[in-house]
């Protein structure tokens, strides 16, 4: 399996942009290299801005942009992306409806070694609670190079979502982007999982466990969280009866809170949600903060049986 790390996937699609859009612009703040952004500042310095430690100003630099008509990438850690420049997102960006791309590398605990003040947890939470918001957690490099190229023809405030790690990439090359529209990745009738971002192979891997011990699971790629594709998520959980969700994010917030709140004005249902419980992160090898906090396969093979069981 080809491993490649999301954020080369951000810094392939932003290239490509280079290209094809003269409108888009990109902003960093003193990243450059950890977001992959070195390609597009070579071939295009005029629209590269390089801002230095100061997110804020980053931010609302971008929203000005946008009044003359550019399409402005900011660029930066998830935490400092959200967290440190919340205000000058919610009034700046998403309350004027500003066309701005906030694009963040290094999220969840997979950031590794740097430890929970650089990992956030809590930033899909953040971001979708804003109105006007598009909220994207891609799964693969591949995925996050089209969610890259797609959202600069989306009209509005977007958080893109990728990280650090070498990931398996297992998404074609050639699958456009749709977004708001889930992947449906493999069949089931027994238990529908969905997952987002670095969890979607784990999720997929767990269905093969499932698999050997005759269980049939659904597999959905819920990429973006917002708007959420409810009629993907419902007309699953119709068939199986019971959902998992898995994300590397807190619980409180997440993609599992969204879909506990479909479920419920819906079709409620049995579900268990993976994901980190109300506690910050630690240092230490991605993988093995993955395993430590539950949010591997093995955790999404117990959850699965565990909301069989009540059905």
């Amino acid at each position: 399996m080809d491993l490649k790390d999301t954020r080369s996937g951000f810094g392939a699609g932003l290239t490509q942009l280079g290209k094809s859009n003269p409108n888009v612009v990109a902003l960093c703040a003193d990243l450059t290299g950890s977001l992959k952004m070195n390609d597009f500042k070579a071939n295009h310095p005029e629209r590269f801005f390089q801002v230095g430690v100061a997110e804020a100003n980053m931010i609302g630099i971008a929203a000005g942009m946008t009044i003359g008509g550019k399409i402005p990438f900011t660029g930066t850690f998830a935490n400092f992306s959200t967290s440190r420049v919340y205000d000058q997102i919610r009034q700046s960006v998403a309350y004027s409806e500003k066309n701005v791309k906030i694009c963040a590398s290094h999220a969840g605990v997979t950031l590794g070694e740097d430890g929970a003040t650089h990992q956030v947890l809590e930033d899909i939470g953040m971001m979708k609670m804003l109105p006007n918001m598009v909220v994207i957690n891609p799964c693969d490099y591949n995925q996050t190079k089209a969610a890259t190229i797609a959202i600069a023809d989306y009209i509005g405030p977007v958080y893109l979502r990728f990280g650090r790690p070498k990931v398996p990439n297992f998404t074609p090359a050639d699958r456009k982007f749709e977004i708001g529209k889930a992947v449906h990745l493999q069949d089931g009738t027994d238990v529908t999982i969905v997952a987002t971002g670095h969890l979607v192979w784990e999720a997929l891997q767990a269905a093969k466990t499932l698999a050997n011990d005759g269980i049939s699971a659904e597999i959905i790629n819920i990429h973006t969280i917002k708007p959420l594709d409810e009629k993907a998520i419902l007309t699953s959980v119709s068939k199986t009866k019971c959902i998992v969700t898995a994300e590397e994010h807190m619980l409180n917030g997440g993609l599992g809170d969204s879909i506990a709140q479909l479920l419920g004005r819906n079709n409620p249902a049995p579900l268990e949600m993976v994901g980190v419980n109300d506690t910050f992160g630690e240092s230490g090898p991605p993988m093995q903060l993955l395993e430590k906090y539950g949010l591997d396969a093995k955790s999404i093979v117990a959850a699965a049986k565990k909301v069989i069981a009540r059905k």
